[in-house]
């Protein structure tokens, strides 16, 4: 699955949450260029009376917090540690490389990819929090690494703390850094630009939570992330309100009144009643309009013309009859000489 568009909404732009300390929470942490805002409006529309807290969480802490209890679930990094923790993915990025405004890779188009070939003589810078996987080090728990490709460049003579720092270092002319597309955008600078690594390693994104402490409104995030509707079955609440009686009706059931919906054969030959109207409508040399307008305009000119063409044929039914009238004397006339 490829990423969504990139929502860097600021956790405080978001419908706030509840202040009521009574009122039940959950609480979600992400990690730097995860975006929960979109899932966040689906959990407070689906449920309200549940206080959803957006808890921003280092990548390399955010295992430890779910298996603490200090959070619910996580928009994190895949892999996971599958012996206490489980995981759905949701996407993966594509790999940029960060360089300096300067740099001979700035003057490609934007939508230019380059190699990891490309970088074999540039500093590839490696910050303590890179979440990138290379075939040196990479995932630990299920061989992802196996297939990832070797990190290329001359590694740098020291390691920078965070991706924040390798970024300055970029923008000063100190190496170039690799990492997903959400952390070029979120550390974005005028001085320092990207461009897509063909060939590097993607960046899997997922929902992870302790395994230990899957609990119905894990559940309910879940079928939230996977585009589950609010009447899914599958969802706790979902199955609560079945036994409760109080799920709402199918989509396109009938309505407020009860009345019920058309037969397919009535729709039928309303909609040939439509096109006969608009194609004579056409045929007077009418513009011709479209969708419902169109269908709605040209059975009302077919009308029209009918309504008008009888009143023409029955006006000259009506002066043919006066004249056959006229003759019928005449020829009366005619017989009773011809009798003579």
């Amino acid at each position: 699955m490829s990423a969504p568009e990139n929502d860097q909404t600021p956790a405080a732009d978001l419908p706030e949450a509840s202040t009521d300390d009574a009122a039940q929470r959950f609480r979600l942490g992400y990690v730097p260029g995860a975006t929960p805002a979109k899932w966040a409006r689906v959990w407070r529309e689906r449920l309200p009376d549940v206080a959803l807290d957006l808890v921003p969480v280092g990548a390399d802490a955010v295992g430890a917090d779910l298996l603490a209890g200090d959070l619910d679930a996580a928009l994190l990094r895949l892999p996971v540690d599958r012996s206490c923790m489980s995981a759905v993915a949701l996407y993966a990025e594509v790999p940029v490389v960060v360089v300096s405004r300067e740099h001979t890779l700035a003057a490609l188009e934007e939508d230019e990819q380059v190699e990891l070939a490309d970088l074999d003589d540039e500093i590839v810078l490696d910050p303590l929090d890179a979440v990138l996987a290379w075939a040196e080090g990479g995932a630990p728990d299920d061989g992802a690494s196996s297939a990832a490709p070797e990190r290329p460049g001359l590694p740098a003579a020291e390691r920078p703390a965070t991706t924040a720092d390798a970024v300055e270092l970029v923008a000063a002319g100190v190496g170039v850094l690799v990492v997903p597309k959400s952390l070029a955008r979120l550390h974005h600078r005028k001085d320092v630009t990207y461009r897509e690594v063909a060939d590097g390693p993607l960046a899997p994104v997922g929902l992870g939570w302790a395994t230990d402490r899957t609990t119905d409104l894990v559940q309910e995030l879940v079928g939230i992330v996977r585009g589950r509707t609010a009447n899914s079955s599958r969802g706790p609440r979902a199955q609560q309100q079945a036994a409760a009686g109080t799920v709402a009706p199918e989509k396109g059931a009938a309505r407020g009144r009860g009345e019920a919906p058309a037969s397919p054969g009535a729709r039928t030959a309303a909609a040939r009643r439509a096109a006969q109207g608009k194609a004579q409508y056409r045929a007077e040399g009418g513009p011709r309009p479209s969708g419902k307008a169109g269908a709605k305009s040209g059975a009302k000119s077919g009308a029209k013309s009918g309504v008008k063409g009888g009143a023409k044929g029955a006006k000259g039914g009506l002066k043919g009859a006066a004249k056959r009238g006229k003759g019928g004397p005449a020829g009366k006339g005619g017989a009773a000489r011809r009798g003579r």
